[in-house]
């Protein structure tokens, strides 16, 4: 892993590299998010996943645009077909927030377009495939779609005829938790097959009473709740840090499910933790937690037919 020499912010130096940095990926939170960042600590580990870092702007070998192989997976426009009998939709390139580690930061958002048509051409190509059992709804974020479009488009996918899962990825139940609403909860209550719902949490300070009201209604609507991470420098590669969130996790309601090694896409490698690092936390988050408790610690690398446990 290459090492990064961390620029000063408030230097000219550092002042290009952060506009260089948010011209290339621009910051996005929300209200939430900004209420559990201290603005006095330059290493808050919420701060450091969402506010620009002027090292985004470095151009570090083996940390490229396209890093788990989306474009050679990209099926037709809006489907990356990458594992046996599954397949994901990206239904739209916008987020509530952007991670500043997001692997798709680089992604081409804008040939994947799903109107009515390409909707419509995506459906027979999932349709089409024998082995198809589970959809990924995905993105961008899934959940920022009107509850009416989304209830459009699970209407749609239970039409698949070997369809037995839909999984939605998403970060809404912690960075904007009122989108969790009556509307959206009924139209996943309404989908007839079994939804999971795998949320984005790095840290335990990211949950809270508001997310913890979401994951209930969630829960209340019979959506199945996981949650997986990113291993990242600074923000949760301590084991105290990871016990507490698979803690606070499961208190809401929420089991662990993977810890990624981070993707190694350009702009993040500031983040980078190395893959030994990590499987010595995970071995001591085995020693101090019951089995439920501890995530898979996996990689994804392109061109494989899964996720690589580590």
């Amino acid at each position: 892993m290459a090492e990064i020499i961390p620029d000063n912010p408030q230097s000219s130096q550092g002042r290009t590299h952060v506009d260089e940095a948010e011209g290339a990926f621009v910051e996005l939170t929300t209200p939430l998010v900004d209420s559990q960042i201290d603005p006095f600590d330059a290493v808050d580990p919420i701060g450091l996943q969402f506010r620009v870092d002027p090292r985004e702007a470095l151009d570090v070998p083996g940390f490229d645009a396209d890093p788990v192989g989306d474009l050679a997976a990209n099926a037709i426009p809006g489907v990356l077909h990458k594992y046996h009998g599954r397949a994901l939709l990206v239904l739209t390139g916008a987020c509530a927030v952007h991670c500043r580690y997001c692997f798709r930061r680089h992604f081409p958002y804008g040939d994947q377009r799903l109107d009515e048509p390409a909707l419509d051409r995506a459906m027979r190509y999932l349709a089409e495939d024998p082995d198809l059992t589970e959809v990924i709804l995905s993105g961008g974020d899934p959940l920022v779609l009107s509850s009416r479009r989304l209830a459009d488009v699970l209407e749609r996918l239970a039409e698949l005829p070997r369809l037995r899962r839909l999984r939605i990825h998403s970060r809404i139940p912690t960075v904007s938790p009122e989108r969790i609403d009556a509307r959206l909860c009924e139209a996943l209550a309404a989908c007839p097959v079994p939804v999971v719902l795998v949320a984005h949490v790095n840290h335990a300070r990211e949950l809270g009473e508001e997310s913890r009201a979401a994951f209930e209604r969630l829960r209340r609507a019979g959506v199945t709740l996981l949650n997986q991470s990113v291993l990242l420098r600074g923000v949760n590669d301590d084991v105290d840090t990871l016990a507490e969130l698979s803690e606070q996790l499961f208190a809401q309601g929420v089991l662990p499910y993977y810890l990624h090694h981070l993707d190694p896409v350009a702009g993040a490698a500031h983040f980078a933790v190395e893959i030994e690092t990590g499987q010595q936390l995970v071995e001591a988050l085995r020693r101090r937690l019951p089995g439920y408790l501890v995530p898979r610690f996996v990689v994804e690398q392109a061109g494989e037919p899964s996720k690589t446990p580590l």
